[in-house]
Parts: structure tokens; C-alpha cells; sequence
């Protein structure tokens, strides 16, 4: 039986997406392949980031420019916790060698963003060890920890997903 050896691939995320004078954030890990290929957040059609958010907002969540308005009309951040990391597939499991982006500098210049919502455990978790622990960032912040929306997350349910978020994030819509 011949060994298969799989070579990771070096993947490299996107800017934020940015509301004009945000006080929140949404963090997810990394770009998954499908929107690695898209060039845009939460591509793949089984992950439940956009219509949760459609949900959220009242906005569709169709087009390039529907999620932007979103963003906006949110009055959010959209980023990952890493900037670049070698992986092979999409799972947060197969991350290694994680950069993370520079929050010291994100957080100076956004200085009203108080709040930062993980999208899943595996976020929250790379913040800590790659974020926290290396860079200077606010203590005032406050976490929030999602469960994710991702297709991988087949622990909770689909229906049970969008009650959770929707309920967690109401004091932090602006609209």
C-alpha cells in the first residue's frame, strides 16, 4: 500500500470589510477554498454567515454589494483572526503555521470597535494564542463566542444556529 503524503497550501486571507466608523466585529479563521475562489467572505453555498446576516439586517444577501450593505447597514467589521496560514482543504483543524493580521495597528485605528464576535470556537481560540499573547491590543475589549456557521459544524442545527446568533448580537445592531 503506497502512503499518501498531502502537502499543505499556503492560503492568504482578505482585508476587513469595514463600516465607516464600526463598533463591532465578526472573526472567523480563515477563508475557506470556496471563497479563497470567490474573493469574498463565507462563499461556500452550505454556510450560514450570509443568511444568518440577511436574517439580522432585513437586506438581501445575494450579490457582492447586497453583503457589503449589510456590513454597513450593521455597522460592523468583517475579518479573520489570521492573515495567512498553511492549510490543505477548508477545516480549521488542518490550519498550521497560522500569521495572524495586525490587530495593534486595526484597533488604533478603529478605536470605537468594543465588541468582537467569534465565528466559532477555532477563531476565538487562534485570537488567544496568536492575537492576544503577541499583540497589544485593548483590554476593554469584549468577546463574544458564535457557534460557526460553517457547514463543519453539523452539531447544531441549522434553524438553531440563526435563533442563536440573532439573539446574542441584538445589543450590538445599530440600526
Amino acid at each position: 500500500m503506497e502512503n499518501k503524503v498531502t502537502q499543505s497550501h499556503f492560503c492568504e486571507g482578505f482585508e476587513p470589510v469595514c463600516a465607516d466608523d464600526p463598533s463591532w466585529m465578526i472573526l472567523g479563521t480563515m477563508p475557506s477554498v470556496a471563497s479563497l475562489e470567490q474573493a469574498f467572505y463565507y462563499a461556500h453555498p452550505q454556510n450560514q454567515f450570509w443568511p444568518i446576516m440577511q436574517n439580522i439586517s432585513g437586506l438581501e444577501a445575494e450579490t457582492l454589494d447586497d453583503k457589503i450593505r449589510i456590513v454597513n447597514k450593521l455597522n460592523m467589521v468583517l475579518w479573520d483572526v489570521l492573515q495567512a496560514c498553511d492549510r490543505e482543504g477548508s477545516l480549521d483543524s488542518a490550519i498550521k503555521k497560522p500569521q495572524a493580521n495586525d490587530f495593534e495597528l486595526f484597533f488604533k485605528e478603529y478605536n470605537r470597535v468594543s465588541t468582537v464576535v467569534f465565528n466559532g470556537q477555532k477563531a476565538y481560540q487562534l485570537f488567544k494564542q496568536q492575537v492576544i499573547k503577541k499583540q497589544n491590543i485593548p483590554e476593554s475589549l469584549q468577546y463574544r463566542v458564535m457557534p460557526s456557521t460553517s457547514p463543519a459544524n453539523a452539531t447544531i442545527k441549522k434553524q438553531d444556529k440563526h435563533l442563536f446568533w440573532q439573539e446574542n448580537l441584538q445589543d450590538l445592531l445599530a440600526f
